[in-house]
């Protein structure tokens, strides 16, 4: 640039490599493609089939004492400041009771750590593992953000698959061939995003026992915890703790229906203290410390009933028992569906989670060239909008949420099945 007869050379241009990489991973720049072919001027609503966030649906409007403690906390006053070292105690207390039910020993506040929803509870667990030189076992397919801030790391990321014949267990004969001296860990999804399984405990009980034999940690992303409608019960991957040591990921985003709120959390379930005796739940320490954390209204409940304490205490059953039977209805009406569609099949009914993962028959298709190009007409079309599953790491399979109204997911599905008959009947 010249400016006033002088030359300036610029030293910022170049952008951050693993940056970029990082963002290739992202679903949201799958969806903005898709959204991008939408008929703005179209006649019918846009129905999204394609995210797990079913908070505007009123049947999963979250439970009235949660939006009661949140109320009371906000209206206080007392919470308007920053969080102190003590603010979050309260709240610390209570995902460790929370968490401690469903285990064989107790948690303490001092194995939880706080984050702004689930999503930061990846990127803590990922900034801590991720160096140069080391590499971290992800399920394909799975949730990009763990790859993602991976990658952001320099990490080098290893893929074992998940089997749909088995209901999308892990193939721990690939995880035990990828593993090498360089590897930290394996991270498993359960209840699962995208596929919608749910691990029974005997499957969980093999992976605690390869993953100590391999001398490795587990990280579970239990997001969808206790959102199961089929036979097989959630059992937390801490169950194991005694077995190996397990980083359990949460949030109330998914089993409160409130994404927009941010409150997450990191357990550790090590009973054995070997986190504590390897340094990692002291770095797990050190990046909360940089980072900032949720709302200070959220986490405390000591001069108001205010915020999580409060939520996870007083939720009534009947809230978290509607909601699962509202998702084994539409989980019935999106299998059903789908099964009535000949270019699409799924391998595996849902038992939990908001998901399904669906094959895609493009030979079947006239003018369809693969998933993306299938989401992408689907949308101009139709105004639906579902995931490709290339985004995924899974070309030719498709994602599909079910997480909605069941009026509006049954429209849904009838425009895709318009939309599969119009584009076969071509081919025919």
């Amino acid at each position: 640039m010249e400016d006033g007869g002088r030359s300036t050379q610029w030293r910022f241009a170049a952008p951050n490599p693993t940056l970029a990489a990082a963002g290739e991973r992202s679903i949201q720049k799958a969806l903005l493609q898709v959204h991008a072919c939408l008929d703005e001027r179209g006649p019918r609503p846009v129905i999204a089939l394609s995210h797990g966030d079913p908070s505007s649906a009123p049947s999963f409007r979250t439970a009235p004492e949660a939006e009661e403690a949140l109320v009371a906390a906000v209206r206080s006053g007392e919470y308007n400041g920053y969080p102190t070292p003590a603010t979050g105690l309260p709240a610390r207390r209570a995902v460790a009771e929370y968490l401690s039910r469903d285990l064989p020993y107790m948690i303490s506040h001092d194995d939880i750590f706080l984050t702004c929803g689930g999503s930061q509870a990846i990127e803590t667990v990922m900034s801590v593992f991720g160096q140069a030189g080391v590499n971290i076992l992800l399920p394909m397919p799975g949730y990009p953000k763990h790859e993602a801030h991976a990658v952001f790391h320099r990490t080098e990321v290893r893929h074992y698959g998940l089997l749909p014949e088995r209901g999308w267990e892990v193939d721990l004969e690939a995880v035990e061939a990828l593993a090498d001296g360089n590897t930290v860990a394996v991270v498993i999804t359960n209840p699962n995003n995208p596929c919608g399984s749910v691990y029974t405990y005997e499957h969980l009980a093999k992976i605690a026992d390869m993953a100590s034999k391999l001398g490795i940690l587990v990280i579970a992303d239990e997001v969808y915890g206790h959102l199961v409608y089929g036979t097989t019960p959630f059992v937390p991957m801490g169950v194991f703790g005694e077995t190996v040591p397990v980083i359990t990921l949460g949030a109330i985003s998914k089993r409160w229906a409130v994404p927009g709120w941010r409150l997450g959390w990191i357990a550790t379930c090590d009973p054995k203290g070997i986190l504590r005796k390897t340094k990692v739940a002291d770095s797990l320490r050190s990046f909360i410390s940089i980072i900032s954390g949720p709302a200070t209204f959220l986490q405390v409940s000591q001069t108001c009933e205010g915020a999580i304490p409060h939520i996870i205490k007083n939720t009534n059953d009947e809230f978290y028992n509607n909601i699962v039977k509202l998702l084994k209805e539409t989980a019935e009406i999106c299998y059903d569906a789908i099964d009535e569609i000949k270019c699409i099949t799924c391998p595996h009914k849902p038992e939990g989670s908001f998901f399904m993962m669906v094959k895609l028959d493009v030979s079947q298709l006239s003018d369809i060239r693969d998933d993306v190009d299938f989401c992408s007409k689907l949308a101009k079309e139709e105004s639906v909008i579902l995931l490709p599953g290339k985004s995924l790491g899974m070309e030719n399979w498709l994602r599909t949420t079910f997480a909605s109204e069941p009026p509006t997911l049954k429209q849904g599905l009838d425009r895709v099945k318009s939309f599969c008959r119009r584009h076969q009947s071509q081919a025919n």
